[in-house]
């Protein structure tokens, strides 16, 4: 008995078979298509790309692609990426930025490329203002030393005097004349680049144990050691000062012996006003501790780094913040004779420091041009000091080669300046 044979499927359902496989490659082509067909999303307007959540690469990010590395800079100068949410708000889904609101509105922090803009420079703190400074010196200067005391002024040398019209200075006595002689001219000095609201007031005193001024503390004059004749210096006392440590990107990069990368605008995006408005002041006294060649604030820190790498985190020498978030340069002691004496071991610290800021007051960029263009930095500065210090001649003035030192770091300031203009 013959067994039946099963009939062979006919093309219909064999080709019917083969379309319902190819369905799903088909069904990704098509959506391929789609896809490329819209739109490609972008950032919120004025958003550079990677802000508010947009990703980026690791090299547009200024990090090294993979495994981390170390920080630059200017990665240091740029805010994190803010982590991003949903939230529903009056029927509206907007985008979330947990960390601070999208600038969106927020003006430019700088003007032509080098110059803070007039709206953040509005908000720096006032300092000093130059009536209350010369009021308080003409009240210090006529005043009687009430009481001194030890400490609060630095080296065990100083005094903190009581003044007989209730205020308070510190007298700081030098190791050498030449300390005093570098404060009153730094000070001075300020006023002539238009900076001394940063500065405390400062004027000269001769210490005379039977003079009117020292009478009531001779015997406190005699337990000092100081020396009969000697010219010291009466700062403001200022309440509620606090410490300060350097903010990015002088203060956060570890390591001795790095090459320090210029602030600049593009480096600013996103950093709150308040930080913005630090920068600002840290821009000024960078380049005045440049001309001055003062050692002994920021450029000691970077010289410590050697041996200890934590030191740019600590507080910094001689710098202070009044209540209202100011700035106080104190003790400039260090500048124009003493620190023009030891150039040659402080130049490799204070010149990478200048190089790292290419962003300025335009009045100070001003008036360090016109300096330059009038080759008058020792001119000027004997003028202000000789009118506004009774005592000048009693420490005197720049040498010769001093003078000198002063207009090339002017120059050098001024090319510095015009090299950050061209980049």
């Amino acid at each position: 008995m013959k067994r039946a044979r099963r009939a062979a499927p006919g093309p219909l359902p064999v080709l019917g078979l083969l379309l319902l496989g190819a369905l799903p490659g088909l069904w990704t082509v098509l959506l391929r298509r789609e896809a490329a067909a819209l739109p490609e999303p972008r950032p919120p307007p004025g958003q550079p790309p990677g802000r508010w959540g947009w990703a980026r690469s690791p090299a547009a990010r200024g990090e090294a692609g993979g495994g981390g590395g170390q920080k630059t800079f200017r990665t240091l100068l740029a805010v994190p990426a803010a982590a991003t949410g949903r939230e529903e708000r009056d029927g509206e889904e907007r985008l979330a930025v947990t960390d601070s609101p999208p600038p969106a509105d927020t003006a430019s922090p700088v003007e032509r490329g080098i110059f803070w803009s007039r709206e953040l420079e509005e908000q720096v703190p006032p300092g000093f203002a130059a009536e209350e400074a010369a009021a308080w010196l003409s009240a210090a200067r006529a005043a009687r030393v009430a009481s001194l005391e030890r400490g609060g002024c630095g080296r065990s040398s100083n005094r903190l005097a009581r003044l007989s019209d209730g205020s308070r200075a510190c007298v700081r006595y030098g190791i050498n004349p030449e300390q005093i002689q570098g404060e009153a001219l730094s000070y001075h000095l300020a006023g002539v680049l238009g900076m001394q609201e940063r500065l405390p007031p400062m004027a000269l005193a001769l210490v005379e144990a039977r003079g009117r001024q020292w009478e009531p503390v001779r015997e406190e004059l005699r337990g000092s050691h100081w020396a009969e004749g000697a010219v010291v210096s009466l700062t403001r006392w200022v309440d509620n000062l606090t410490a300060v440590v350097a903010p990015a990107p002088w203060g956060d990069e570890p390591g001795a012996g790095r090459r320090l990368q210029p602030l600049s605008a593009g480096e600013l995006v996103g950093l709150p006003p308040s930080q913005l408005v630090e920068l600002v002041q840290w821009s000024d006294l960078i380049l005045f501790d440049y001309l001055t060649a003062n050692f002994d604030r920021l450029v000691s820190n970077l010289f410590s780094l050697q041996w200890d790498p934590r030191v740019m985190r600590r507080a910094t020498s001689n710098l202070l913040r009044g209540p209202d978030g100011g700035l106080v340069f104190m003790d400039n002691e260090a500048g124009l004779v003493h620190g023009y004496r030891l150039l040659a071991m402080w130049d490799p610290y204070n010149e990478p420091l200048l190089r790292s800021v290419c962003v300025f007051r335009e009045g100070t960029a001003r008036r360090v041009a016109e300096l330059h263009r009038r080759r008058s930095a020792a001119a000027e500065l004997r003028r202000r000091y000789r009118a506004r210090e009774p005592l000048w001649a009693r420490l005197g003035f720049l040498s010769e080669r001093q003078a000198e030192l002063l207009q090339a770091r002017v120059d050098f300031v001024h090319r510095h300046i015009a090299h950050c203009r061209a980049q």
